[in-house]
């Protein structure tokens, strides 16, 4: 196995840990999974996931989930998702 397939496998399972942490109550554990997962990404100059971009805030690293610590709203063509931080992320939609 190269390094690049290595780092994505990584990637993902951390995405995985990340959600469950965040699932059983643990944000800062959660936090701590999305910023590994950021920093390997970062050291293989990979670029991350579409789901991992989605579900992650980008300004206090927490993983999001709809309804939890996460806002979900649809408006013209966009979807906006905001985090309890505040932040806010859009993404367009068909």
């Amino acid at each position: 196995m190269d390094t690049e397939a290595i780092a994505r496998e990584r990637i993902d399972r951390l995405r995985e840990f990340a959600r469950e942490a965040t699932v059983d109550g643990d944000a800062e554990r959660a936090r701590r999974y999305v910023r590994r997962a950021r920093r390997i990404a970062e050291r293989n100059r990979l670029a991350l996931p579409t789901e991992f971009t989605r579900f992650t805030c980008d300004r206090c690293d927490a993983y999001l989930r709809p309804g939890a610590n996460a806002r979900v709203r649809l408006q013209d063509g966009h979807v906006v998702v905001t985090c309890d931080c505040g932040a806010q992320a859009r993404y367009p939609y068909d």
